[in-house]
């Protein structure tokens, strides 16, 4: 059936490409992707779940959809829809069509059925029962980088985390599919990959192998630049440092899913590493590299987590040196542990966080500042019709804006970044 539809994606880089590849699939079938509600007979919700704002975003932009226009056809996929049993108060009623993460990927085989009377309209597996990966790619010329898929799920327990419910446990993609996507992408003239999924750092275990063996494989490739995904602090151990610091193609920007810089908050959430273990790493990390981009997730107003423990957190932090912090205040998501802890203030969440990310600002002034009489190869990127201006990205992730009337878009440049205003 050619429909005029409208895809909205929410949450995760893995959900976004995820997102992408359900237009590019939907185009190919004679769908046509339309910039308005209005004027579509089919709106894709592909949804996030990672917290409670996630979900009443979910109802509240499906919702909207339904008032805009009436006749619409309304499709929740993604994490919100594969863990619909886990929400006792989300109202599913008004949606037409729900399809988990397992499915979503063939969303061209159900959308045929959203116009017969009395249809099903719930197709979601136990993705715990899902032991292969779902290999999914997508090539767009017009990009200047990749992503490439090499991962999906999660075996960590985290005991505020709902994901491995939406997700599934941890599984794969095989080498010979990402070196064969790799060789595609050097085909188009792009010049950077990123490798993306739910926990990167657990690719390969079902097979024997580890990261490592994937980024030594990659670093034979013509790929002259590569990202990693966010990694947990104890998958970075010297091996795999050490090769990264002597890579020609590494980009040396970190996403260190750290969560907290306390040990009993640390504890609480049943991650496997301790505070000593986070220093030791960063420390190791500052002294590979020249200049890394170190980021790093907070939770703050964990349950249980006083006055005391988000202080250690903070001034931890503080010490650690790192480039920017993403924070977010503790969301409860029934069917984990820590929904059943003692709770923190919703009001003293918020404090916390604001405060984490006014030091985040600090640090990331800082980190500009240390850059700006360096010389950097940048990625030139795209060139913006309204201002004609150019960004690009540093290896070490910091964007820089100019002017030219060259072509000079996919194009790798050496720079000197005294030159520029950087971000």
């Amino acid at each position: 059936m050619k429909v005029n539809f409208y895809l909205k994606s929410l949450g995760c880089k893995q959900n976004q490409l995820e997102g992408q590849i359900i237009e590019n699939e939907l185009i190919k079938k004679g769908c046509t992707k339309v910039s308005s509600i209005n004027k579509a007979d089919i709106y894709i919700l592909n949804s996030c779940t990672v917290t409670s704002h996630s979900d009443s975003q979910v109802n509240y932009l499906l919702n909207r959809a339904k008032r805009l226009n009436p006749k619409i056809k309304t499709v929740l996929t993604g994490c919100c829809a594969q863990t619909y049993k886990l929400h006792k108060d989300f109202n599913y009623s008004e949606i037409d069509l729900i399809l988990g993460n397992s499915e979503k990927l063939e969303i061209e085989k159900y959308i045929n059925n959203l116009f017969v009377q009395k249809t099903e309209k719930l197709f979601v597996k136990d993705i715990m029962k899902q032991k292969t990966f779902e290999n999914s790619f997508l090539l767009n010329p017009d990009s200047t980088r990749a992503s490439i898929k090499i991962q999906d799920g999660c075996n960590n327990r985290c005991s505020y985390c709902i994901i491995p419910f939406a997700r599934g446990n941890s599984r794969s993609n095989t080498v010979e599919n990402i070196l064969k996507q790799i060789d595609l992408i050097v085909e188009k003239n792009i010049k950077e990959i990123v490798l993306t999924g739910i926990h990167i750092g657990q690719w390969g275990l079902e097979f024997g192998q580890n990261l490592l063996d994937l980024l030594k494989l990659i670093e034979k490739t013509s790929i002259p630049r590569y990202r990693l995904g966010s990694l947990y602090i104890d998958e970075l151990d010297d091996e795999t440092i050490d090769f990264l610091a002597k890579s020609k193609k590494f980009c040396p920007h970190f996403h260190l899913s750290l969560q907290s810089v306390c040990d009993k908050t640390l504890k609480n959430m049943n991650r496997r590493y301790k505070v000593e273990d986070i220093f030791k790493v960063v420390e190791k990390l500052h002294l590979s590299f020249n200049l890394p981009f170190l980021g790093a997730d907070i939770i703050t107003g964990f349950p249980r987590e006083d006055d005391e423990d988000f202080l250690e957190t903070y001034e931890n932090l503080k010490k650690l040196n790192l480039s920017k912090i993403h924070c977010f205040p503790y969301s409860k998501r029934e069917n984990t542990p820590a929904y059943s802890m003692v709770q923190v203030e919703d009001g003293i969440k918020t404090q916390r966080a604001k405060k984490i990310l006014e030091l985040s600002a600090q640090l990331h002034k800082n980190f500009l500042e240390k850059n700006q009489n360096t010389i950097q190869e940048i990625l030139i990127e795209k060139k913006s019709p309204k201002t004609g201006f150019y960004s690009a990205v540093t290896r070490n992730y910091i964007k820089i804006h100019f002017k030219s009337e060259e072509n000079l878009r996919h194009e790798l440049k050496t720079v000197d970044l005294s030159n520029y205003v950087l971000e």
